[in-house]
C-alpha cells in the first residue's frame, strides 16, 4: 500500500508538490470525469488520499456519480477533499460524500487564493499541505 495519493484538476496538482512524497495522480484542467475516464484501472490504495475534483465540472457533467464512482474506487485510512473553491453545487456534494464515508474536508482559506479566486498561491498550497499534515 502507497503512503499517500494525491488525485484530481490543477488543486490537486499544487498540492502535490508541496507532498513530494505522495503520488501524484493529477491533471490541471481535469473534470471529474476526464480525471474517471484517464485513471479508471489505478489502484487508489493508500494510507492517506487528497481528492480535488469537481471544480472543473460543467453542468453536463455528472458530478455526484462521477465522484461516488471514483470514491467506491479509494481504499485509505484517511481521505481528505479538498473543496473546490468556486461553484456551490460542487461544495454541497463534495460535503455529501464527506460526510458518508467519514472523510475529512480542507476548505481553502479564502486569504490564500490567488487573484483568480480559484486556485491557491503558494501559501494556499503550503497552508493545504500542513492541515493533511496536521490530522
Amino acid at each position: 500500500m502507497l503512503e499517500c495519493i494525491v488525485l484530481g484538476d490543477s488543486i490537486a496538482a499544487g498540492t502535490a508538490r508541496q507532498l513530494p512524497d505522495c503520488t501524484n495522480y493529477s491533471v490541471g484542467g481535469y473534470s471529474s470525469w476526464q480525471w474517471n475516464q484517464r485513471y479508471r484501472g489505478y489502484s487508489l490504495n493508500a494510507r492517506i488520499i487528497i481528492i480535488s475534483l469537481g471544480t472543473n465540472d460543467t453542468k453536463q457533467i455528472p458530478t455526484r456519480h462521477e465522484l461516488e464512482y471514483m470514491r467506491s474506487k479509494v481504499n485509505a485510512d484517511v481521505v481528505y477533499w479538498i473543496m473546490p473553491p468556486i461553484k456551490p453545487e460542487k461544495q454541497k456534494i463534495v460535503m455529501d460524500f464527506a460526510r458518508e464515508y467519514g472523510d475529512i474536508v480542507l476548505p481553502i482559506n479564502r486569504d490564500l487564493l490567488s487573484s483568480d479566486r480559484i486556485h491557491p498561491t503558494p501559501d494556499g498550497y503550503r497552508d493545504l499541505a500542513r492541515r493533511i499534515h496536521g490530522h
